[in-house]
């Protein structure tokens, strides 16, 4: 797994090696995939790397889903600076800018949906902030550590969870909103909360340097896995608003012919005990950052499916468990 880079991708860049321009692939029947953004929106694509048969992928948050369900936050990469776009998902059109900085890294919505945090790269740090979700632009900074990502409100909005990457490794750390203090946590990325329990559902990388998903109890303090593979890494975990379901990206291979694989990222799904682990997608693209919407009924991601060039976009595609 990555933290902390984001990319375009470049047209053309790997679609000599697939072909990134159908929708959807036999292993997806049954499955709707709506296109919600085009060229025009810039849309950054989380980077991702492979080498040989292994590939990694940047595990921040991208994509946000407002309060209300009505609107589609994601970023863009608009004259060499990244920022936080909003497009109402019915309509469909022209985007509204939110922030104006330089490098922003990933954001989530506070519960309220009054908020954004997000991170934002300054030179080799980054630090979070937050800003009005209606109005955005002025910022307060809530972190001056060297590497701080993945931003996200507890459920009563009196922490924000992150990642700190140290030298030591990435861990999961909390800002409280009340006393202003930080404290740490449990090693781990990408912190996602457990609706109704003290908890979150964390990625965090094994003996093996596999990723896995996690549930720490930051109460108790008690660790349980939920998900691993020797086979397969998994990141980016995102719980669904019932609170049974969590949704991930792991690594795929596609056959290519004889023994050549092609390797890819796709979205899984599993029951928050760890059952019932699915695969949802197939296509050769990269499926990445994926969120809910607020009803559970459809998964957002981006991907550079259904495009020949291989231009990413958000995606939507319903979700029948």
């Amino acid at each position: 797994m990555l933290t902390g880079a984001l990319a375009m991708v470049a047209a053309g860049a790997v679609a000599q090696k697939v072909d990134y321009s159908v929708v959807q692939v036999p292993e997806e029947a049954g499955v709707e995939f709506l296109k919600l953004t085009k060229a025009s929106d810039y849309v950054a694509m989380p980077t991702v790397k492979r080498s040989g048969k292994n590939v990694k992928w940047m595990s921040n948050r991208v994509l946000g889903v407002s309060h209300d369900g009505t609107q589609l936050a994601y970023l863009s990469l608009r004259n060499n600076s990244t920022n936080i776009f909003l497009k109402d998902i019915d309509k469909q059109g022209s985007a509204v800018q939110r922030t104006n900085r330089t490098s922003v890294q990933d954001f989530s919505f506070s519960p309220d949906g009054k908020y954004i945090v997000f991170s934002e790269a300054r030179g080799k740090n980054n630090q979070i902030f937050r800003t009005d979700a209606a109005n955005g632009y002025v910022c307060r900074q809530i972190t001056n550590g060297d590497r701080d990502y993945a931003p996200i409100y507890s459920p009563d909005m009196k922490q924000v969870f992150f990642c700190r990457m140290e030298a030591k490794g990435a861990s999961v750390w909390a800002h409280d909103v009340i006393n202003n203090f930080l404290a740490s946590y449990a090693p781990g990325m990408t912190p996602c909360p457990m609706p109704g329990e003290d908890a979150l559902i964390i990625s965090r990388q094994g003996a093996d340097n596999r990723g896995e998903i996690w549930k720490i109890n930051y109460s108790t303090g008690a660790e349980e896995c939920i998900v691993a593979s020797p086979d397969h890494s998994y990141s980016s975990p995102s719980v669904s608003p019932d609170g049974n379901w969590i949704l991930f990206v792991g690594d795929g291979r596609i056959s290519m012919g004889g023994s050549k694989e092609f390797v890819n990222t796709d979205l899984f799904v599993c029951r928050t005990d760890g059952t019932q682990l699915t695969q949802l997608t197939y296509h050769a693209a990269d499926d990445l950052s994926p969120v809910w919407s607020k009803d559970g009924r459809y998964i957002y991601f981006i991907s550079q499916r259904g495009d020949a060039a291989a231009t990413p976009n958000v995606w939507r595609m319903n979700f029948n468990y």
